[in-house]
């Protein structure tokens, strides 16, 4: 199963649960599993299956990932959703 890293400001919808595991092939897969458990994640993480929500930044194993719900993924990988750093 996929370990998925759960922001702060997202952890109210998992009763503050900030690591969960998931099966699937696809940030998709592994998405609805995580919404039929926790309602309301998917929504707050992902404005479509494209686009993340602003503010929103996706890591796969280590590498930063716009690709949205159509990624795949292995069963072993990490998937971190971090808010996004800006400044200057």
């Amino acid at each position: 199963m996929a370990t998925v890293w759960i922001p702060p400001l997202v952890q109210a919808l998992t009763n503050g649960t900030a690591v969960i595991e998931s099966p699937g092939d696809t940030i998709q897969e592994v998405m609805e599993n995580l919404e039929n458990t926790y309602p309301g994640v998917t929504a707050r993480l992902f404005r479509d299956r494209r686009r993340l929500q602003p503010g929103i930044a996706m890591s796969v194993d280590g590498i930063v990932n716009n690709e949205g719900q159509t990624l795949p993924i292995d069963v072993n990988s990490e998937i971190h959703f971090l808010p996004a750093i800006t400044g200057g």
